[in-house]
């Protein structure tokens, strides 16, 4: 893959033997690094390479715009396959070659495998494919931040929304067997207790689909007003609201962030009808600032892509973070980490150009969010909420 402006991209093929082409040569001593271990490749690939184009977009245009207060960027990339433990390998092999002062993970748990070691040796800014609540720790890990609200967060910002909608709504939980999927219910059961919420049903499913009858029937007999449904990427979701519509089910259905994505809506056709999701960045199809600006940079440097997922979304604010944090700590000259935590603990009211609200971060978050109803006809979320704010 050749680096298009003045970012330089080198990716990284991880088999049974690892080899690293250095560009080191290549690159001025007063460039920051940014350093990543993306999933480009493989059945997450889709997933990862939007992400990573995100992220490498939002660089390219703080690089296009000046830099880091006239520093130029540098991103290196390594292409791993969502294994921890060879995920890992690439993140100390970006290390031990580039000493980058940021770096991205590209899940959950790389992130929380790296947690450690980030604090006490590595010493960078640091976010990732992740909205886990672990990771957002400013106590023990001051520089790692999570780009968004934590799944605990959307649990609770859906379910303010619920409460305000209904109260003393039913609600069923219908999740993942994954560390990904029960990432927030816990939290969830103790929202439903303050928020008066009646807790009916808890059902998990496979993360890769497959028989959910004794489920679906589990819901049906419980009569939840609500379902919310999180830690999925698609299936078995089209299949669950089917049969549970099919039972005469009247629910709604809403999913958290991964729930929110085109691709399920368009997998989900005229099911879609009614179901609701959280997210916490503007659509594709949003007139804001940010959103054209990246349409006008898609227009010139990747003129075959006609549109972005919601997951891009993710990985560019993930790079306004970095370079607003870059910046902030450049200007006080301090581009280390201790300037780096100081910089990234001043953000408030970042304006984002309408991407998000105006971000304030919070115990290494920003949990704000709203909820969006699909728009089946027209294939697209619209807004059903303003923007809410959750802070625990």
């Amino acid at each position: 893959m050749r680096g298009r402006v003045t970012l330089f991209l080198l990716v990284l093929l991880f088999s049974f033997s690892l080899l690293i082409v250095s560009l080191k040569n290549g690159i001025a001593q007063d460039s920051i690094i940014v350093g990543a271990v993306q999933t480009t490749i493989g059945p997450l690939g889709p997933f990862g390479r939007e992400i990573n184009a995100g992220l490498n977009d939002a660089l390219t245009i703080a690089e296009l715009e000046g830099g880091i207060n006239g520093k130029k960027i540098k991103y290196i990339m390594a292409n791993g396959n969502y294994n921890p433990k060879e995920d890992q390998v690439l993140f100390e092999q970006i290390f031990s070659g580039y000493k980058p002062l940021v770096m991205f993970g590209n899940s959950t748990e790389l992130s929380k495998a790296m947690a450690d070691e980030i604090t006490m040796n590595y010493k960078c800014l640091y976010s990732g494919a992740t909205f886990s609540s672990e990771v957002a720790y400013a106590a023990k890990y001051p520089s790692m931040f999570v780009p968004g609200p934590t799944y605990g967060d959307q649990m609770a910002i859906l379910l303010k929304y619920i409460a305000k909608e209904k109260r003393g709504a039913r609600i069923a939980f219908f999740y993942s067997d994954t560390e990904f999927g029960r990432d927030s219910i816990k939290f969830g059961k103790l929202m439903c207790g303050r928020l008066k919420l009646d807790l009916v049903s808890e059902q998990t499913a496979s993360i890769k689909g497959g028989d959910i009858t004794a489920q679906v029937e589990a819901l049906n007999k419980a009569k939840p007003d609500y379902v919310v449904i999180h830690g999925f990427l698609v299936a078995p979701v089209p299949d669950l609201i089917k049969q549970c519509r099919d039972l005469g089910m009247k629910c709604t259905f809403i999913g958290t962030f991964w729930g929110a994505t085109e691709l399920l809506l368009d997998k989900l056709g005229p099911l879609a009808e009614g179901y609701l999701a959280v997210n916490p960045y503007s659509y594709w199809s949003r007139d804001e600032p940010m959103i054209r600006k990246i349409k006008e940079h898609t227009a010139k440097y990747h003129p075959d892509v006609k549109s972005r997922p919601i997951y891009y979304m993710q990985g560019f604010l993930t790079g306004l973070v970095f370079t607003e944090t870059l910046r902030r700590a450049d200007k006080a000259g301090e581009l280390h980490y201790n300037g780096l935590v100081k910089a990234l603990e001043s953000l408030a009211n970042f304006d984002t150009g309408g991407l998000t609200p105006p971000l304030t971060i919070k115990n290494n978050r920003f949990p704000v969010a709203r909820v969006w109803k699909a728009n089946p006809e027209k294939g697209k979320f619209e807004p059903l909420s303003d923007w809410i704010t959750f802070y625990e």
